[in-house]
């Protein structure tokens, strides 16, 4: 298991809470995340977790309580505010656009620093041809810390990739504006055993060399959760039932019995 950089706290969560209607998906809920760690975040289907990453990524307004980014409130601030102070995200469903090549859908997640101008575009064409080299390698860059082989494949469409190496490159996508934050929404969804073990490794090889990196991954497969990540909260009906470390919640009734159910017992 990965150790836990206690530098300080990156993002200080009290007592939010969302309501939808009638339902309350996220229930006075408080937590931190701290700088440089892999945080797990779980519970059953509908118990919150993805609430939550709309909430702090700013698609989704708190009905009530606080979310302190560095410092900050993030409630009441725009999604591109929000990413551009440092918080990128990945979804369960693939938000990668099939027809275009690796290289465009990577370069979309450092939209907020491109010269999009059509003046640029057109005549100012060094400079233009001089950032388009610049986004070539800092691609690359990326992708060599996932899969090397993937460099040699830039400009193809993405629909010609499997299923890990399209979650590949939205990891990279995400990465592309350097986040503080990266908030990973079931990165494991739709591969196989091998297939997941293969991406932890990419992942904690991505942390090992962005130390500042604080990664929060939801996921199912609990030997992931054991394998790669530092601390663990475990959400039900929106409420937090659990924290500490995957041997802590494991062993904690109310998990077992919200979470874990026939294969704790």
């Amino acid at each position: 298991m990965s150790s836990v950089n206690d530098t300080g706290v990156m993002v200080e969560v009290r007592g939010l809470t969302m309501r939808f209607g009638g339902l309350t998906a996220l229930d006075s809920l408080d937590m931190r995340i701290r700088e440089g760690e892999i945080l797990g975040l779980l519970g059953p289907n509908g118990s919150g977790k993805t609430t939550f990453f709309n909430v702090l990524t700013g698609l989704y307004k708190a009905s009530g309580g606080s979310i302190r980014y560095r410092g900050e409130e993030v409630i009441g601030k725009s999604p591109q505010e929000i990413y551009r102070g440092g918080v990128a995200r990945t979804f369960q469903r693939s938000r990668l656009s099939l027809p275009l090549t690796v290289f465009d859908n990577i370069v979309i997640g450092d939209y907020q620093h491109m010269r999009h101008g059509l003046g640029f575009n057109l005549f100012r064409r060094k400079a233009f041809r001089a950032e388009y080299d610049a986004y070539v390698d800092k691609v690359k860059g990326l992708l060599e810390i996932f899969s090397p082989p993937l460099v040699a494949r830039l400009f193809e469409p993405v629909e010609t990739f499997t299923m890990i190496d399209r979650r590949r490159i939205e990891v990279c996508r995400a990465l592309m504006s350097q986040p503080r934050l990266l908030l990973l929404d079931e990165p494991s969804a739709g591969m196989t055993h091998d297939e997941t073990h293969e991406l932890m490794n990419d992942i904690l090889d991505v942390r090992g060399k962005l130390k500042s990196l604080s990664v929060v991954l939801i996921e199912h497969e609990m030997n992931v959760i054991e394998r790669i990540t530092d601390r663990c909260v475990v959400l039900n009906y929106g409420k937090k039932i659990a924290e500490g470390t995957y041997a802590q919640i494991t062993a904690d009734p109310d998990v077992q019995t919200a979470y874990l159910g026939e294969e704790a017992a």
